[in-house]
């Protein structure tokens, strides 16, 4: 036992214990409760009796024997019951070989994208996929995964169980799909990271406007997702978009007050993450044989970075930028910043034109970012009082608590 144990490191081994546990013998729900267990158990002796010198072979070996102690209480109980003619030769055959693997050296096998496919399997909602991304592949706990998503530990631990019932029923395999499979199940993780990096940024309630651990975690992913399929532009491009979005996290908040983008101090932003981030989407757009959703926006996220000041923002390239995207992967929110763009660059009042096209979308039309981004483009119109209201009504219908109080207050700004 050697070494300073950190937590990070041992989440870090979580998706690699479970994947070489469910490789070798199924059972994804137990397996995984399994090597939750074994972290415990590091965090736990690690730090009384120091760090192992292969900290992922003592995982191993401990989620093995856990998972061989849930396999043989299944199994007495099957037998109890008289069930034991429904037991699979899988299933019969399964004691064995987790007695090998316990005594044995554990695979170097890295299963971490089949395991990255497989908690984002078509069959679950989205929601699903992401707790059980962050369960299963982050190594977090039932507990702190709801601590983000601000619900019940109960209710956290019942999506994470109706997900792996699910997974249970569809029959999906612990295997790496055909590659002309591969390339959908591998846009589904990418949107997974996306979502769950959003909802550390800029969290969607409460009263906290980051979740820096959750932002944290989906940066790491994405970086080991990248690792695992070095080519791909995406992959690249989605590292690219979270490092120069995170970079200006340090100066969206002064006094708990939310300050935007314009108005941020940029010396506080994080030189190294976006000169990581603009070599990326530089390095990925010179290379790339097609543009994707992801690499543009780290393109417009590149944009913003580089500019001195807001006045000193390249709005033309970022409008060109936002068109090609609406072209490549329309979707109602780049239409809203694209709105933004419009305005910046041909005056406000053409940005609130395509606005009004815009509101016919149902699925943008009662957001808050609607009112909000009507209120920025009324007041540079110089409209007060609409735009009064519309901030006004952006407040109401924001779920953000630091995204309300900021609201408001540009309302307050502009009474007469």
């Amino acid at each position: 036992m050697t070494g300073e144990v950190r937590t990070e490191d041992v989440g870090r081994l979580a998706p690699v214990v479970l994947g070489a546990l469910v490789r070798r013998y199924g059972h994804f729900d137990l397996a995984e409760d399994a090597v939750q267990e074994a972290l415990v158990a590091a965090a736990t002796q690690w730090p009384a009796d120091g760090r192992p010198d292969d900290p992922k072979a003592w995982l191993v070996r401990v989620a093995s024997r856990r998972l061989v102690d849930a396999l043989r209480s299944s199994e007495a109980r099957a037998r109890r019951e008289g069930r034991e003619a429904a037991l699979t030769p899988a299933d019969r055959q399964v004691l064995p070989a987790v007695d090998e693997v316990v005594d044995g050296a554990p695979s170097e096998d890295d299963d971490t994208l089949t395991l990255l496919l497989l908690c984002c399997h078509e069959a679950l909602t989205p929601s699903s996929q992401v707790a059980l991304t962050l369960r299963a592949v982050g190594g977090l706990t039932t507990k702190e995964i709801a601590a983000a998503f601000l619900v019940p530990e109960r209710t956290m631990g019942q999506r994470i169980a109706r997900a792996k019932a699910t997974l249970a029923r569809s029959g999906a395999r612990f295997v790496l799909p055909p590659e002309d499979q591969l390339e959908p199940r591998v846009q589904a993780v990418l949107k997974v990271l996306y979502l769950i990096f959003n909802e550390g940024y800029l969290a969607s309630t409460g009263a906290g406007l980051h979740r820096r651990d959750l932002a944290a975690e989906a940066v790491r992913l994405t970086r080991e997702l990248r690792r695992l399929r070095p080519d791909d532009p995406e992959a690249a491009g989605l590292l690219a978009l979270m490092l120069l979005t995170e970079a200006r996290r340090p100066a969206r908040l002064r006094d708990g007050a939310l300050v935007p983008l314009d108005e941020q101090d940029r010396s506080l932003w994080d030189r190294a993450a976006i000169e990581e981030g603009v070599a990326l989407v530089e390095a990925t757009l010179a290379g790339s044989t097609r543009l994707g959703p992801y690499q543009l926006q780290a393109a417009i996220a590149a944009v913003h970075a580089e500019a001195p000041s807001a006045e000193e923002t390249d709005w033309t390239q970022i409008l060109a930028l936002y068109d090609l995207l609406e072209a490549v992967a329309p979707n109602p929110v780049a239409s809203l910043n694209r709105a933004v763009a419009v305005g910046e660059v041909h005056g406000p009042s053409a940005g609130l034109a395509l606005l009004d096209e815009l509101v016919k979308d149902d699925r943008i039309a009662g957001h808050h970012r609607t009112h909000a981004v009507r209120a920025f483009l009324l007041e540079r119109a110089g409209d007060v009082d609409g735009a009064r209201q519309a901030y006004a009504e952006a407040a109401r219908r924001a779920t953000s608590e630091v995204e309300r109080n900021h609201l408001r207050s540009r309302a307050a700004a502009l009474r007469s």
